[in-house]
C-alpha cells in the first residue's frame, strides 16, 4: 500500500468517527445533560492527551497574553460550545438531519472568515453558500414522522457556527502550537469551563449507562482516536486533498444514523447531503486550481 493510499485510508476513518459523534451524542441526549456529558468527555480525554504529550515529547511554546485569551475563547466556542450544542440540540432533532448541517462546516467556516475579516467574496464562495443554504432549506422544515425539529437544527446550526470560529481563531494565533498540544490545551480548558455548569446542572438521577458509555467513545474514539488518525493521513496528503475527506463526515452520520438508530433517510436528507457535498467539493476544486494557476 503506498503512503498516499495509507493516508486515504487513515482520512477516510477519521472522517467516520467525526460522523459518529452525531450518533454518540444522540445517545447521549437521551441520557445525560449536555455540559454534564461535556464535562466527562474531557475529563476522559485529557489523560489520554496527557500521554500522547509525553510520548510524542511535545512541548507548550511560550504563550502571550493574546494568544491565552484566542485559546480561551477557542475551547469556549469550539469545544464547549459545539458539544454542548451539539448534544442539544441532537435531544431535539434527528441524527440525520444533524449530519447533513455538519456538512456545511467548511462552508460556514469559510463564510464566518470573511464577514469577521471582511474580505470580499469571490463568486466560488458565494456559489458555495448558495448550495450549503439550499441543502439546509430542505431539512429546515421536517415532517414530525421524520425526528427532525426546527429548534433542534438550529441550535445544530449554531454548533457548526462554533466550529467554524474556532477555526477562525485559529488563524490568529501568534505562535504555532503542536497539535497534540494544542488538543490537549483544548481539553483540559474545555474541562474547567464546563466543569461549574455540570455540577450545576444535573441532578444524579438523571445518569443513563447507555448515555455515559457514549460519552466514554466520544472522546476516546473521535476525540483521540480521530486526532491520530487525521494527523496521520494528513501527513500523507495534500492539504487540499485531505480538505475533501471532510465532506465523508455528513455522508457516514447519515448513513450511520440508519443503520445504528434505525431513522428514516428520506429525499430531503439525500438531496440536502448532495448540495453539501457539492458545496464542499466546489470549494476544494476552486482552492486547488488557484494553487495550480499560481504555481504556474
Amino acid at each position: 500500500m503506498s503512503r498516499q493510499v495509507q493516508g486515504y485510508f487513515y482520512l477516510a476513518l477519521a472522517m467516520l468517527t467525526v460522523g459518529s459523534t452525531v450518533i454518540a451524542s444522540k445517545i447521549i441526549a437521551s441520557g445525560l445533560p449536555p455540559f454534564t456529558a461535556t464535562a466527562l468527555r474531557f475529563a476522559f480525554a485529557l489523560p489520554v492527551f496527557f500521554l500522547l504529550m509525553r510520548a510524542s515529547g511535545a512541548r507548550l511554546p511560550k504563550l502571550s497574553g493574546h494568544d491565552r485569551l484566542i485559546l480561551l475563547i477557542q475551547a469556549g466556542a469550539g469545544s464547549v460550545g459545539y458539544t454542548t450544542l451539539l448534544i442539544s440540540g441532537l435531544s431535539l432533532t434527528s441524527a440525520a438531519d444533524a449530519g447533513v448541517i455538519i456538512g456545511t462546516l467548511p462552508v460556514v467556516a469559510a463564510a464566518v472568515s470573511i464577514l469577521l475579516l471582511r474580505e470580499r467574496p469571490g463568486r466560488a464562495l458565494l456559489l458555495a453558500v448558495a448550495l450549503a443554504s439550499a441543502g439546509l432549506f430542505s431539512i429546515a422544515f421536517p415532517p414530525e414522522a421524520t425526528g427532525g425539529s426546527l429548534v433542534g437544527n438550529l441550535l445544530i446550526f449554531l454548533a457548526v457556527i462554533c466550529e467554524g470560529l474556532f477555526i477562525l481563531l485559529n488563524k490568529r494565533l501568534t505562535v504555532e502550537i503542536p497539535p497534540v498540544a494544542q488538543s490537549t490545551l483544548m481539553t483540559g480548558i474545555g474541562f474547567v469551563v464546563s466543569i461549574v455548569p455540570a455540577i450545576l446542572e444535573a441532578p444524579l438521577h438523571g445518569f443513563s449507562a447507555s448515555a455515559a458509555a457514549a460519552v466514554a467513545y466520544y472522546a476516546l474514539v473521535p476525540t483521540v482516536g480521530g486526532f491520530l488518525l487525521w494527523y496521520a493521513g494528513a501527513a500523507r496528503v495534500s492539504g487540499t486533498e485531505a480538505a475533501l475527506f471532510t465532506a465523508l463526515a455528513p455522508v457516514s452520520a447519515v448513513m450511520l444514523a440508519f443503520v445504528i438508530l434505525g431513522e428514516p433517510v428520506g429525499f430531503s436528507q439525500i438531496a440536502g447531503i448532495a448540495c453539501v457535498l457539492a458545496a464542499v467539493f466546489g470549494l476544494a476544486f476552486v482552492g486547488n486550481h488557484r494553487k495550480f494557476i499560481e504555481g504556474k
